[in-house]
């Protein structure tokens, strides 16, 4: 089978980046071939497929490249001449490329497959945050019209004004008519997008794989520390963690960086929290610290599809604390793999981390079961079903 995948970045920038990768890598191993298609940036991976790309996006772009540029249009019709794949399958495009690409190969005849890594065919944010603090379901009638009057596109009227007009001309009939199936990693996106008037019949839930080898251990001790592992922004409840983390005498490992970096240590020296801050890690340094990690802390308060860092966590048989909130509740069996607290809630939160402590865990058996339920194999499977090689 020859399947072409696409996403905005070619490199391990985030979730939706590398689930592509990784996916590259997996039809690959079984077999097939395998084009990319992606915006043409620094940072990309070599592949012999960036001849294809389109010019990364500049500041005049970004008023075009929404609704589907004569560039990208151009590049993307080569690719498909050239490659003639049997599916086409999209995951984070908007803006950089946009959905033209579904009609295209749409009209083409090829199969167009769509996994969804965010709300964007929902909420012109992709967040459904508003002021990027409050959830908001405003837009899921519809009716895009909140994203202009709340300036939901980073408190700008123009940029809100490109992403309501992206959102009515990428509307949900335009979209379903050029889309066989869209993969919803997570039942609560699936639940979303049925809210928002998308066909129950074109939504499957498939939870998202990862290389379960890279987690494999020889031994699950713990240290005497917890940790968090992601971005340090708003919508990453990090703040509500480390006010959390003050009140109690734990030791708390902060893994990443982001935009609040200098003002969460701020807050955690002025309320004397014992959080340590060791910023970003590559995975080597990462398996160990969340593996030692006596249970990682998932604060979440927007609406997670279904987080990588619970899946590594748990792989590495480290038990998650996750807040009650998109995915994240479906990926955590009460008191066997972890535990989950209201999100936001900094008195619910406090109360689980020490029963957390409190509560004891079988390392090894959580790694086994996550490595059974997040492997390869059994993705691969599922996908091909999707892609329609294989019958259900």
């Amino acid at each position: 089978m020859r399947i072409l995948l696409s996403n905005k970045f070619y490199y391990r920038r985030g979730g939706d980046c590398i689930y592509m990768l990784n996916l590259e890598q997996l039809l690959k191993t079984n077999g097939h071939d395998v084009a990319v298609f992606a915006m043409d940036y620094p940072e990309n991976l070599d592949t012999p497929w960036k001849t294809y790309f389109p010019q990364e996006m500049g500041k005049l772009m970004a008023l075009t490249r929404p609704f589907g540029s004569s560039e990208v249009r151009k590049k993307f019709n080569r690719l498909l001449d050239d490659f003639k794949p049997d599916v086409v399958h999209l995951n984070n495009i908007h803006t950089q490329l946009s959905p033209v690409m579904a009609e295209l190969a749409y009209r083409r005849g090829v199969r167009v497959v769509w996994t969804l890594h965010d709300y964007k065919l929902l909420c012109p944010r992709y967040d459904c945050l508003r002021d990027g603090r409050e959830v908001c379901e405003l837009c899921f009638t519809g009716d895009k019209g909140p994203c202009l009057a709340n300036r939901c596109m980073k408190g700008s009227r123009l940029a809100s004004w490109i992403g309501y007009k992206e959102a009515l001309k990428w509307n949900r009939a335009r979209l379903e008519a050029c889309t066989d199936m869209f993969v919803c990693p997570s039942r609560f996106m699936a639940e979303k997008m049925a809210q928002g008037g998308f066909d129950e019949k074109k939504l499957k839930v498939l939870c998202n794989f990862i290389d379960v080898d890279k987690c494999r251990k020889d031994d699950y001790a713990k240290d005497d520390y917890y940790c968090f592992i992601g971005r340090l922004s708003h919508e990453k409840g990090v703040g509500t963690l480390v006010e959390a983390a003050s009140r109690l005498p734990y030791r708390l490992k902060v893994i990443g960086g982001g935009p609040l970096t200098e003002e969460l240590k701020a807050k955690s020296e002025e309320l004397k929290g014992n959080v340590e801050f060791v910023g970003f890690k590559q995975w080597d340094e990462i398996k160990q610290l969340v593996g030692r990690a006596r249970f990682s802390v998932i604060p979440s308060e927007w609406y997670e599809n279904n987080p990588l860092s619970v899946i590594e966590a748990q792989c590495l048989g480290t038990p998650v604390l996750g807040a009650r909130i998109g995915g994240i509740p479906e990926l955590i069996d009460e008191g066997v793999n972890g535990m989950t607290f209201k999100s936001g809630d900094v008195d619910d939160l406090e109360e689980k981390i020490a029963g957390m402590y409190r509560s004891s865990f079988d390392y090894g058996d959580i790694a086994r079961k996550a490595m059974e339920r997040y492997n390869a194999g059994k993705y691969y499977e599922e996908i091909m079903k999707v892609y329609g090689f294989v019958h259900e």
